[in-house]
């Protein structure tokens, strides 16, 4: 469940990026819309469907998750990522008009979502995350007399 939910996201994160990118152009049937919802994005979160397992595995390549002990904190940098460029993505493509918000010259675009990300994380930790524990050896002590 984990996996699916992340790789959805990933393939959300990856059909913004493209549609934000290509919304601004010129290029009208590039903002061809159904029920507000853009026709590009649509056809590339289809597409980044098939793709996503790939694109988090070859993530975990890089950071060399599987040769790491402790793979709990990369495990929450990487699901945090997920989430805070998820809502930068929404902002971007479904709610332009909050875009031009700041606090003293930083987006509110980009803060709200790093607050966000950080209380989905540990949200989503507490569901998903399957830690390994250590085995307690029993101890059989002797009898003082």
């Amino acid at each position: 469940m984990s996996r699916t939910i992340q790789n959805t996201l990933i393939a959300f994160i990856m059909a913004t990026s493209v549609t934000a990118l290509f919304f601004q152009s010129n290029l009208q049937f590039m903002k061809v819309e159904i029920y507000h919802i853009p026709v590009l994005f649509i056809v590339i979160f289809i597409l980044s469907l098939f793709v996503a397992e790939d694109v988090r595995n070859s993530f975990k390549k890089v950071l060399w998750f599987e040769k790491r002990k402790d793979k709990r904190p990369i495990w929450q940098v990487g699901v945090g990522m997920i989430f805070y460029f998820t809502q930068i993505g929404f902002v971007e493509v479904f709610a332009r008009g909050l875009m031009p918000y700041d606090l003293a010259g930083m987006p509110m675009y980009l803060i709200i979502p790093f607050l966000n990300a950080f209380l989905l994380t540990v949200i989503f930790e507490e569901i998903f995350y399957d830690e390994k524990r250590d085995t307690v050896e029993q101890v059989k002590f002797k009898k003082l007399k």
